[in-house]
Parts: structure tokens; C-alpha cells; sequence
């Protein structure tokens, strides 16, 4: 690795069109951390709702454009497991059949990384929190998604780097690694199901006495947002890169007001 990484900082679709206060957080985060970051413009959607949905020729198009799209850059960053995962795990898989892309897939791949995993496992950087003085006076909870946790192993990373954020308190809720129903394509496919494994979400972060729930997947996080929205209830949600960066100053996800 050089003095200076360069990085490409894959900002998600989600993060794009619903939360562009995440990508930004991301981009301090890796910044602050000595990365040079660059943000391709070409970059659009990972491919997750084809891929989930069986449309495999279209996933593979959308795969071969974000290959192309961040060449030549020593890292990919996601601030989203479910992309990253998908990045990292399915993309080789996706083209392992086509001879002018299936190895610049598996190199593709290797490259690529959660946001709150590289900062922790590859840079080795948790004290970048205490350096950009993120401050949080609140108790949270945090809900891990499937896919960060089952694809990348996402669990301590975001727990250690909360560990540096001044007067944060972090309880654990019980059942903290079962799915939100949120699944991307799932909470349409089964809507009245998504909405009770969300509502159970719900009342495990209220049991545990958070006032605020984190997380590292944006979909994740505007599923349970909304389910709370509609039912009236005041927790917060954040994504976990607002608050490590210390740009949190902004209304909670599915809250009109901060």
C-alpha cells in the first residue's frame, strides 16, 4: 500500500438518491484516515435488485461498468455491506464464464471493502473518531445486517470505531444479528412479513433503552425508519458514518426535524 492510498469511494444508490449526509461522512472518514478519494462518475447501482431478482444478463452488464468504472484504483470503499458483499462476493461468481473479465473480477473483488472494515482491519485507523471530535450524548443501539455480518464478517469494526466517539453509549440489544426484513427485494416480495420482522426489530432496540438505532446498510436503516415513522415512535436512526465522522447535526433518517 502506498504513503497515500487512492480509493474509490463507492457511494451506493440508496446513499445517493436518500442520504447523500452518509457519503459525505464517508468521504471525511477515509480522508481523514490519509486516503486520496476519488468518486467515479460512472458508478451507478451494484446490481443487487437484478441479481436478487434473477436478471442475471443485466447484473452482469451493471458489473462489468463498475469493474471499468473504478480501474486502476488501489481500494473500492462501500459504505454498505449488502453492496460491498455484493462487490466482493458475487461479482467473481457473476463472471467467472467470460474470459476477458472473469480474472479482472476476482482482482476487482479483492479490492473492495466496507467502509468501517477497512478503516479498522486494513488501516488500522479507530482513532480517527477522537481526531475528528465526534461527539454523540446519546444511548444507541446498533442492528447488524445480514449481509455485512454473514458475507464480510462486519461486527466488531463499527463497535470498535463507536467505542472512540465522545459520550456515546452503546447497549446491545438482544438478537442484534437477525434480519430487519428489510432484504432488499424481500420486504416487496413479502410485504406483510417484512413489516412484522421490522415491528420485532423495533421492540428488541426499544427494550434494549436506546434512544437512537445505528446501522452500517442504508436500506436496512430506511425500512426500520419508516416502519417507525408510521408507527408514531420517537426512536432516531442514523447510519454509523454520520456518527463517526461527527456529522450527525442533520434530522435523524425518516425525521423532519434533528
Amino acid at each position: 500500500m502506498s504513503a497515500r492510498p487512492r480509493i474509490g469511494l463507492f457511494v451506493t444508490c440508496l446513499v445517493d438518491l436518500h442520504r447523500p449526509n452518509v457519503g459525505f461522512a464517508a468521504l471525511r472518514l477515509l480522508e481523514r484516515a490519509g486516503c486520496d478519494v476519488v468518486v467515479p462518475e460512472r458508478q451507478t447501482c451494484c446490481g443487487q435488485p437484478a441479481f436478487n431478482s434473477g436478471d442475471r444478463r443485466s447484473t452482469q452488464a451493471i458489473a462489468r461498468q463498475t469493474i471499468a468504472a473504478f480501474d486502476g484504483l488501489e481500494h473500492v470503499v462501500a459504505p454498505s455491506g449488502s453492496c460491498a458483499g455484493m462487490l466482493r462476493e458475487h461479482y467473481p461468481a457473476l463472471l467467472a464464464d467470460d474470459p476477458q473479465w472473469a480474472s479482472r473480477a476476482e482482482r476487482f473483488a479483492a479490492r473492495c471493502h466496507e467502509l468501517t472494515s477497512y478503516l479498522v482491519d486494513v488501516l488500522g485507523r479507530a482513532d480517527i473518531v477522537g481526531e475528528l471530535g465526534a461527539r454523540f450524548p446519546r444511548k444507541v443501539t446498533y442492528h447488524d445486517s445480514c449481509a455485512g455480518l454473514r458475507e464480510l464478517g462486519v461486527r466488531a469494526q463499527p463497535r470498535a470505531l463507536l467505542a472512540e466517539v465522545e459520550s456515546l453509549e452503546l447497549v446491545e440489544m438482544t438478537d442484534t444479528d437477525v434480519c430487519c426484513g428489510f432484504g432488499g427485494t424481500f420486504c416487496v416480495k413479502f410485504p406483510d412479513i417484512s413489516e412484522r420482522m421490522a415491528d420485532d426489530k423495533i421492540a428488541l432496540a426499544a427494550q434494549s433503552g436506546a434512544d437512537t438505532l445505528l446501522g452500517g446498510d442504508l436500506g436496512c436503516l430506511l425500512s426500520v425508519a419508516g416502519r417507525l415513522t408510521r408507527r408514531g415512535q420517537p426512536m432516531r436512526v442514523y447510519h454509523v458514518a454520520e456518527v463517526l465522522a461527527g456529522m450527525s447535526d442533520v434530522p435523524a433518517i425518516g425525521h423532519p426535524e434533528p
